[in-house]
């Protein structure tokens, strides 16, 4: 870095000089990090020191950096948290004016300030009944004046933080529980408070106070190359954006990463994400100690009155939980004739039997485990193929030894292509998860669907692999299929076995992509499952992992609507695996009640609608979704229906998740006629239900013309515009590849917005196709919609005539 003169900004003391000083040095590229913060503070404490002196400051008054100002960790932007301290001796009036000569100068420069001014006694009295205050005078650093006043106040403050630690300690990790429920985990977050989070700067700060208080302390490897990464990515979001903020925003992350000379934004998130991960383990095993110790104390007591004096102190006791693993006083640790450099299956069958028993697996096991254990032969033994398995299905108690594993490097070990997988980040909103922690999170909602499959063992390991590809370029099944064949070989399954977790792996979409996006009545579309799964068990446990995957991946992946349409679709390719004939949707007749509607339409050639309601409740019932409803209508045959119904429905606030069109001929006394049944499922946004008589008499105005539907979507755009963010991709359309002898399937993939169904019904119309039936799929704010459609004589359409009307439509939607 180069050297910066700071001695005329220091001695005249005025805000000019340091103004400069300081924007010289932020400016500076060449040594970022630890000695631009350390710079920084040095170029601080010198201008307030002489601003203190600059104020002829009365005797007994000292001025005090507190909090990370007193660490010396200045970014950017951040605040000063200043304690004016006094001895009492001095004049209120003039200890007051010293605090505003040195306060104004800092607020006429615009730096965020947190200020006090107090006595040792008043400052102590303070940190007593506010704990977030005692953290901060833990790192009170003189800047100027009586330091002989500071030192004893750092000696009482330290020696109430230790003395009152049994009390203060279950306060501040009840402090830490609700801070994390409050901001969530920054290992997992798109868009992570660095500082806030769990696993972010306040958890260092807090792991520093844990060790300051001689009960417990954090793993110390890693934990400051953590910490400075995290400070090192606050700084290069303070100059990018210029402000003050600890959130990792979206639309700031190129320029941070670009800051700090990173390859892109995933780059970045990946080393933060490192970081935090870090953090949060060294604060779950400290917490955990802290605990331990506490439960210690309070035992002790109690053993002391009940051996009396003079007794023997009674041994620890050691449970065994498997071949040299024992439980001893809440954790699994390794038995005293462990040898874990003989036995390589050791690692597996201690994690194995510490989340059968639901024990965290102790740090210094682990760590013996990772320093000392030999790696397995491959392909792995039969017993660490089980201790895995057994492991994968312990349910929640999975992660947390999981999560030790890796924290020690013995996964990436096991498994070498978890690294790849390890920290990613999924930019798609939908997944709650980072890839390798989603992984993780599917094997333990399977845990719970082994017993609908014969083949529990490959469920698990299937789940635990389904998106390893994700590593890797291109399509992350097609590349996973590949990684899991040579995983599965490993891991030591057999030929047929490994052939089987390919293949799931490769499919572990098809079945909810086809199921909520495909005409499940086109023969074709189930032949085309029944080809690619090629048996009865692989259906199986394709269907448990479709299952697994949507619920470990967020609440807006799984419901009873998408696991019914999946059970249809297994339903029906297990016949044609068992050989049952597929019914000809041609020949389909109408339901009873199509047929009545139909009737009534004719009759009064006007439209007729009829609403079932069916409760279709999230299978996570902490997150509720809008109850969906079956919407009927009968019309006679005309232009412009799909159109006109989509925007009725998009008018009313109603999501479209499918919608099946039928033309019924209806010969009879009443005459012949082409009668229009749409049968659709749709879901109110919020709020309830409207009645069918006003959707009724809004698609009657939509389809004489008197209610213009892209108008009133223009208005109510309008009125209440989307919340500015990232520019979403230009949608696009494509003709695919369903071999359908019914229709020409076209599936477009857009940005979710109200009416956009009803702009695609619009250019639909424009092309002259009959829609055959739309099969709606959302997921966050990607809208994936299939059209079947046909010539108005219900014909296919011509290859180049297909491919025409995509483009179209991909251009009418821009």
């Amino acid at each position: 870095m180069t050297n910066l003169d700071t001695s005329d900004t220091t001695e005249e003391s005025g805000p000019g000089g340091y103004a400069a000083a300081r924007l010289l040095l932020l400016q500076e590229k060449e040594q970022p990090g630890p000695p631009r913060r350390a710079a920084l503070a040095r170029l601080t404490d010198d201008w307030l020191a002489g601003l203190f002196a600059a104020a002829a400051p009365p005797r007994g008054t000292a001025l005090v950096a507190v909090g990370g100002y007193g660490r010396g960790e200045l970014s950017p932007r951040s605040d000063l948290d200043l304690l004016l301290l006094h001895d009492g001796t001095a004049d209120q009036a003039a200890v007051a004016a010293l605090a505003d000569r040195i306060w104004y100068p800092v607020w006429d420069l615009g730096l965020a300030l947190d200020h006090s001014v107090r006595t040792p006694a008043e400052a102590r009295a303070t940190a007593a009944d506010d704990l977030k205050a005692h953290l901060g005078l833990l790192d009170a650093r003189p800047l100027a004046g009586d330091h002989g006043l500071v030192a004893a106040l750092r000696t009482t403050v330290l020696a109430d933080w230790r003395n009152q630690a049994p009390r203060r300690l279950p306060e501040l990790d009840e402090l830490c529980r609700e801070r994390a429920e409050r901001t969530g985990e920054l290992q997992y977050l798109l868009e992570p408070d660095l500082k806030e989070a769990r696993g972010g700067l306040r958890d260092t700060q807090v792991l520093r106070a844990v060790a300051a208080s001689w009960l417990a302390d954090a793993p110390r490897e890693g934990l400051d190359t953590a910490r400075r990464r995290l400070l090192d990515a606050r700084d290069a979001l303070h100059l990018a954006t210029g402000r003050a903020t600890d959130r990792l925003a979206l639309q700031e992350q190129d320029a941070v990463a670009a800051e700090l000379g990173l390859l892109d934004a995933d780059t970045l998130l990946r080393e933060v994400y490192e970081a935090a991960r870090t953090v949060s383990y060294a604060s779950d095993v400290t917490w955990r100690e802290v605990n331990r110790v506490l439960r210690a104390r309070s035992v002790r007591p109690r053993l002391r009155t009940l051996l009396g004096r003079g007794g023997t102190k009674p041994p620890v006791e050691r449970t065994p939980l498997a071949e040299g693993v024992v439980e001893m006083d809440g954790e699994a640790v390794l038995a005293r004739s462990a040898r874990p450099e003989r036995d390589p299956v050791l690692p597996l069958r201690a994690a194995a039997a510490a989340a059968q028993s639901a024990l965290p697996l102790s740090l210094h096991a682990v760590r013996r485990l990772a320093a000392a254990a030999g790696p397995l032969p491959v392909p792995w033994p039969a017993e660490a193929r089980e201790e895995l398995v057994t492991l994968l299905g312990a349910g929640e108690a999975t992660v947390p030894v999981w999560e030790a594993l890796e924290a020690e490097g013995i996964v990436t070990r096991l498994l070498p292509d978890w690294e790849r997988v390890r920290c990613r980040p999924q930019r798609n909103p939908v997944h709650t998860w980072t890839v390798d922690r989603h992984l993780v999170e599917t094997a333990v909602r399977a845990s719970s669907l082994t017993r609908r499959v014969g083949r529990p063992d490959l469920l698990l390991v299937a789940a635990l692999l389904h998106d390893i590809g994700k590593g890797w370029p291109g399509d992350h099944s097609v590349a996973g299929e590949t990684i899991a064949r040579d995983l599965a070989a490993r891991i030591g399954f057999d030929r047929t076995d490994t052939a089987v977790v390919a293949t799931v792996v490769r499919h572990h979409l098809l079945l909810v992509e086809t199921a909520t996006r495909r005409d499940l009545d086109d023969p074709a579309t189930v032949q085309s499952v029944a080809a690619a799964v090629g048996s009865l068990g692989t259906l199986e446990l394709l269907h448990a992992l479709t299952e697994a995957d949507a619920l470990a991946t967020g609440p807006a992946a799984w419901s009873s609507w998408r696991a019914s349409l999946v059970a249809d679709l297994v339903k029906r390719v297990a016949g044609v695996l068992t050989g049952a004939p597929l019914p000809d949707p041609e020949a389909a007749a109408p339901s009873a009640e199509q047929e009545r509607l139909a009737m009534e339409a004719l009759r009064t050639g006007e439209p007729v609608l009829a609403l079932h309601t069916r409760d279709e409740q999230p299978l996570d019932e902490e997150e509720p979704e809008p109850v969906g409803v079956e919407l009927l209508i009968a019309l006679p045959d005309q232009p412009g229906v799909l159109p006109a119904v989509a925007g009725v429905l998009a008018l009313h606030r109603l999501t479209v998740r499918a919608a099946d069109l039928r033309a019924v001929d209806l010969p009879g006394d009443l005459g012949s006629g082409s009668v229009l049944v749409l049968d659709w499922r749709v879901a109110a946004e919020y709020g309830s239900l409207p009645e069918a008589a006003r959707l009724r008499a809004d698609l009657v105005r939509a389809l004489d013309g008197s209610l213009d539907i892209p108008a009133r979507l223009a208005e109510r755009e309008a009125a209440y515009p989307r919340r500015r963010g990232l520019a979403a991709p230009p949608p696009r359309v494509t003709v695919a590849a369903a071999d359908s002898r019914l229709a020409t399937v076209i599936e477009v993939r857009a940005q979710d917005a109200p009416g956009l169904l009803h702009r695609i019904g619009r250019a639909l119309e424009g092309a002259a196709v009959r829609v055959r039936s739309a099969h709606v799929s959302t997921l966050g704010a990607n809208a994936v919609d299939t059209l079947y459609v046909t010539r108005p004589d219900g014909s296919l359409l011509p290859d180049e005539e297909a491919i025409d009307l995509a483009r179209a439509l991909e251009e009418a939607l821009r």
